[in-house]
């Protein structure tokens, strides 16, 4: 591996590059101020991401999973600066992320990029490869010489497994999985230290998902790179990540390191989640079916808004909403926003 391709500033190894307190984004969608003043109603506030805070480390990989709607995609959003934050604070190498939107923040722009769920939308279809890749250097002001622009492209290409013959192609002329390669050699294009990852196999065959998922890994590994992943394929997540938090409805209910979560779920969404996973090994585990559908998130239950479909649930869990934190019976490095995990009433 070159000494381009590595992160011009990479962090401490264990040091905490991204980190978020009482995350919030609300929105607005609300029917025109006429039709509400006419109809005497009130405006609707969607709350997406609601009171979220977790730490990613150096090197590491959290996912955030959960069923549609839950948020995670909206996490992603505002740490790259698409969404401002309603509330709470992100932190990137110690800095205030708002600071991305400064002249001074550049540099902290360029050592976070994101990596889109659809690979034949993300890409400009009118633009050749090299100008697709090449876009963020011109961007950034990192490069002006044609030559010099022209060989990091041909590495940029060969770190993504593809060839620099293809950069005089367009994304058509492209499979679903080549698209992706591109799209992440154009993350990677300014040698960031963070990659957002928006569902980024969702769209590809199951076999196309295990070469693009197995080369985000080896880029990982060579480059130290970190990453925000978000999918709701369980499957996808036991394979690339480190820690993983489930989301439920704007919140995140447990947070554990991947094999913890995996072997001995405790919150009940996280059981009901692993529930749907076909037990092939006929290990005979118990299972506490969970019926329902997530509720509206224009009008979620009070209190823990699992709660109309957990089997667990009593009058505290209708009341009080929980707090994620770290309990005795739940190993030291998992957290839980269940008030059932917390009095012992779950196993």
């Amino acid at each position: 591996m070159s000494a381009v391709a590595k992160p011009r500033s990479e962090p401490a190894a264990g040091e905490v590059i991204v980190k978020t307190e009482g995350l919030a984004k609300y929105f607005d969608v609300s029917p025109p101020w006429l039709n509400r003043v006419l109809e005497g109603k009130p405006r609707t506030i969607l709350h997406a991401v609601d009171d979220v805070s977790f730490e990613i480390r150096r090197g590491e990989t959290l996912s955030l999973v959960g069923e549609s709607g839950c948020g995670k995609s909206t996490v992603a959003r505002v740490l790259v600066g698409l969404y401002a934050p309603t509330k709470g604070r992100v932190e990137f190498f110690g800095r205030d992320l708002s600071e991305m939107n400064t002249a001074a923040g550049r540099g902290l722009r360029q050592k976070l990029q994101m990596i889109f769920q659809d690979p034949y939308a993300s890409l400009n279809p009118r633009w050749r490869v090299a100008e697709i890749i090449a876009e963020p250097l011109r961007a950034h002001g990192l490069m002006t010489d044609k030559a010099q622009i022209e060989r990091r492209v041909d590495e940029l290409l060969g770190l993504v497994r593809l060839s620099p013959a293809d950069k005089v192609k367009y994304p058509h002329q492209f499979s679903g999985g080549q698209r992706q390669r591109i799209s992440i050699a154009r993350a990677l294009a300014t040698n960031p230290a963070f990659l957002v990852c928006d569902e980024p196999t969702s769209a590809l065959d199951v076999s196309v998902q295990a070469q693009v998922l197995n080369l985000m890994k080896d880029l990982q590994r060579d480059l130290g790179l970190t990453y925000l992943f978000i999918s709701h394929n369980l499957a996808v997540v036991h394979h690339i990540s480190d820690r993983v938090g489930v989301m439920y409805l704007g919140r995140i209910v447990e947070l554990a390191p991947k094999r913890a979560l995996f072997a001995a779920p405790r919150h009940p969404y996280t059981r009901m989640l692993l529930d749907a996973i076909p037990d092939l090994d006929m290990t005979g585990r118990a299972r506490t079916p969970v019926a329902g559908e997530v509720p509206n998130p224009l009008n979620p239950p009070s209190g823990c808004t699992f709660h109309p479909r957990c089997p667990h649930a009593d009058e505290r869990c209708k009341r009080e909403t929980p707090v994620l934190k770290f309990h005795a019976r739940s190993g030291a490095d998992v957290q839980v926003a269940c008030h059932a995990v917390a009095e012992g009433r779950i196993g």
